[in-house]
């Protein structure tokens, strides 16, 4: 049994055999958050991983399916926070996913510098310059806007927890790209992998997939575009792989 607060329901995971505490009015993943968990390189048995701006834990749940290594959210929301903890134990997975309420310039101090194999980041994407812009639900105003955390922070935290030759790897808007490649250089994250993702052919792309390696040698491969959906506005076999684990 799970304890649900409000409008909260219980939703599966796609494909997978588990289950997360979602909310319409407090948080619900999105697609960005599903193609940054299968698009990060993890190791498949040990390692330590940390993903930031955690949400409702979706990221590492999903990494759970992926590694058997340790993973360790930060969310600076405690009712995100809480609702990830619930869904962890829920899924019974408490002795490899760890949640910590942290805003995440806090983190490298509580958990250590320099020690992670993995991060992973979906940062609130929009640069605000007026509060009239901002959205007037507070968890989604903190969750999409840089309102507690900048890009920068993002990345330079990322950079002060990864290991020398870890991964980093993002999700964001290609509007962003030059700044985020000039930020991971600028803290010791070489980019090594990009894709772009598009809503379908003939359409500009609408999401970025970076992946660095701390300290890394220059060597960047632009991958092959993703496609979400065919022109009947069905998914594309690809995009239905891994939303559902079947072409």
């Amino acid at each position: 049994m799970v304890n649900l607060i409000g409008d909260e329901r219980l939703d599966y995971l796609l494909a997978e055999k588990l289950k997360i505490i979602q909310s319409p009015t407090v948080f619900s993943f999105s697609l960005d958050a599903v193609l940054l968990a299968n698009f990060v390189s993890v190791p498949m048995k040990k390692g330590k991983l940390v993903d930031l701006c955690s949400g409702n834990g979706v990221i590492p749940l999903f990494l759970s399916l992926r590694t058997k290594g340790t993973i360790i959210g930060v969310e600076i929301q405690e009712r995100l926070y809480d609702m990830a903890n619930r869904s962890i134990l829920y899924n019974n997975l408490q002795d490899r996913i760890k949640m910590i309420h942290r805003d995440i310039k806090d983190a490298p101090a509580e958990l250590g510098y320099e020690k992670y194999d993995v991060i992973t980041c979906n940062p609130p994407y929009f640069q605000t310059d007026s509060l009239e812009e901002i959205n007037g639900n507070e968890h989604l105003a903190i969750a999409r806007h840089e309102l507690l955390c900048t890009l920068e922070d993002t990345i330079r935290i990322s950079s002060q927890l990864a290991k020398q030759g870890g991964k980093v790897a993002f999700v964001h808007r290609p509007g962003r790209l030059l700044d985020m490649i000039t930020l991971m250089r600028q803290y010791r994250l070489e980019p090594k992998r990009i894709r772009f993702v598009y809503p379908k052919q003939g359409k500009e792309a609408n999401v970025l997939l970076v992946e660095a390696i701390k300290d890394g040698k220059p060597d960047l491969k632009i991958l092959p575009p993703l496609y979400v959906y065919q022109d009947t506005n069905e998914y594309t076999e690809e995009m239905s792989h891994i939303l559902y684990g079947k072409n």
